[in-house]
């Protein structure tokens, strides 16, 4: 009976050494850095590193362009303020020019020789 115990034994542990044996090599497998898991969680790391620095890169142009916006609607909100008065001021010019007053002797205009009409 105590041989078949140590028999069964022996079995038992032969099949959990093989057991981890196959474990071990699947494990490996699934490390492995060019075509496991581990390789994926390396190419999606570098990826993060790259779309992290490339967030900064557009966040700094951001920036700058907030500035340069910020300039230019505080130079457009001068220019509208200067054209406001210029257009208030044109209130006090008067609305239709008085019409030329015609002269009261002769007239003499004089022509250009180019403009002579040839017949």
């Amino acid at each position: 009976m105590e041989l078949i115990a140590d028999i069964l034994l022996v079995a038992g542990a032969l099949g959990a050494g093989f057991y981890c044996f196959v474990l071990a090599r699947r494990l490996r497998r699934f490390n492995d850095l060019e075509n496991g898991v581990g390789g994926a969680v390396a190419v999606l790391s570098a990826q993060v590193d790259d779309l992290a620095k490339t967030l900064e890169a557009a966040q700094s142009t951001a920036s700058n362009s907030t500035q340069s916006l910020e300039g230019l609607t505080d130079r457009a909100e001068t220019v509208a303020k200067r054209l406001e008065l210029m257009v208030a001021s044109m209130h006090d010019v008067p609305t239709s020019a008085p019409a030329p007053k015609a002269p009261d002797g002769p007239v003499f205009k004089r022509h250009n020789a180019n403009d002579s009409e040839v017949a």
